[in-house]
């Protein structure tokens, strides 16, 4: 299990490479309509937000557990962000 600095590093990593992703496509496709590559960018920031205010939650029983769950939930985001990234045209 890795800790929650390792954790907090997975997202800032994964979510920043997302946005990067994005900022090279529409340096590449600099004619088109940015509406959605903007859109996927703000869903990043917004799941970095949440993910790192799940991480930072006082409250929890079993923090093996819910760091998992966090895991989880940012490969599913990623995976999701990046399929939106690949359908941009």
């Amino acid at each position: 299990m890795a800790n929650k600095r390792d954790l907090k590093k997975d997202i800032n990593y994964v979510l920043g490479d997302i946005i990067e992703a994005v900022y090279v496509w529409e340096y590449a496709n600099t004619g088109a309509d940015t509406k959605k590559s903007e859109a996927i960018i703000d869903e990043a920031i917004e799941t970095f937000d949440s993910l790192i205010a799940k991480v930072n939650a006082k409250d929890v029983e079993n923090k093996k557990a819910h760091f998992k769950a966090i895991n989880q939930e940012l490969e599913e985001k990623g995976r999701a962000l990046i399929e939106k990234i690949n359908k941009l045209n």
